[in-house]
């Protein structure tokens, strides 16, 4: 069954490929269609993944490959919530190991220009806090790249 909302994502030609490694990385993630195209196309040939039904953490996507056109920006990232040090190095590792980029504030990108926040719960909740204690977590994550669980929790308590 199609679900009713999902998430689009335009990949230049190797959808199937980064939704494969998604599947690989995160719980609750798979890939669960592959659609051929039926005919060649501007950007590839018959037969070629054309569209790749998969889920990240649950949430439903589709994977378009539709060539150059349209490349990926900081407008569109997967944000996921990490509970220990081991779960966020885990995430980001992956994804910067795996071609990816490391980025600021928690932000790195895929091999493929998809964005990823790789944000511990800690930080999301001292800065739900508000006060001190999210001055003090927002400070500390400014100067990170992967975010770094344990100077959060510091700088929460002050």
């Amino acid at each position: 069954m199609i679900p009713k909302n999902t998430v689009c994502i335009w990949y230049d030609l190797d959808a199937e490929a980064a939704a494969r490694f998604y599947a690989s990385v995160f719980p609750d993630s798979a890939v669960t269609r592959v659609i051929r195209a039926p005919a060649d196309y501007p950007s590839g040939k018959a037969g070629d993944a054309l569209v790749v039904q998969f889920t990240v953490c649950g949430i439903p996507c589709i994977g378009l490959n539709g060539g150059p056109v349209f490349p990926q920006s900081e407008a569109f990232s997967f944000q996921i919530a990490t509970d220990t040090q081991e779960e966020t190095d885990r995430y980001w590792n992956a994804i910067v190991g795996n071609g990816g980029q490391e980025g600021e504030c928690g932000w790195c990108r895929d091999r493929w220009g998809v964005n990823w926040q790789i944000t511990p719960r800690t930080l999301t909740e001292a800065l739900a806090a508000g006060g001190d204690e999210a001055r003090r977590a927002f400070a500390a994550m400014m100067t990170m790249k992967k975010i770094d669980v344990a100077a959060i929790d510091a700088a929460r308590r002050g």
